[in-house]
């Protein structure tokens, strides 16, 4: 679930998410309509934000009225349409769908221009003194399309290795 890492390093999002997993022992993981079983009192408790458990709830809300599509769904599905449906979640943007397409769908084409640790590698890569804008970026990462996905992993090593050195 990339809500539950907005925003935080991997290990508390995980924890968060092992919390939730445990409210739903029944299944590896919730169903839109599980959701309604459990309160907001109970997200708190595994460590979800009140806005990050109105994005949750939205997801829900907007997967069984069909605009979130399901898994096999969505698997058929190009990435920009991916993309234009999951924003339209309360609190979803388009790192959230990018991170989705990567992680959850092994899409190979994807470049996460906007992700810091992307722009950061970008940076350290190609020796430069500043961080290169999101439009820069993509325009440069045209180069390694269809491949983009492999290059936004090189970019995130690249970031983790200078700051591994320090």
């Amino acid at each position: 679930m990339a809500v539950a890492h907005q925003q935080l390093n991997g290990t508390a999002a995980n924890n968060i998410l092992a919390r939730f997993r445990k409210l739903f022992p029944e299944r590896k993981f919730p169903r839109a309509e599980d959701l309604n079983r459990v309160t907001d009192k109970q997200l708190r408790a595994c460590g979800f934000s009140f806005a990050k458990i109105a994005s949750i709830r939205d997801i829900a809300a907007k997967t069984l009225d069909g605009v979130v599509p399901a898994s096999r769904q969505m698997a058929k599905l190009p990435d920009d349409e991916i993309i234009g449906r999951l924003t339209e979640v309360r609190g979803v943007g388009r790192w959230t769908a990018e991170m989705l397409l990567i992680f959850q769908l092994g899409r190979s084409d994807v470049l996460p221009a906007a992700d810091f640790g992307v722009r950061n590698g970008f940076r350290h890569a190609y020796k430069r003194r500043a961080l290169p804008s999101v439009k820069g970026l993509l325009a440069f990462g045209e180069r390694w399309r269809p491949h983009r996905t492999t290059a936004a992993w090189y970019l995130w090593c690249a970031a983790d290795a200078v700051r591994k050195k320090k």
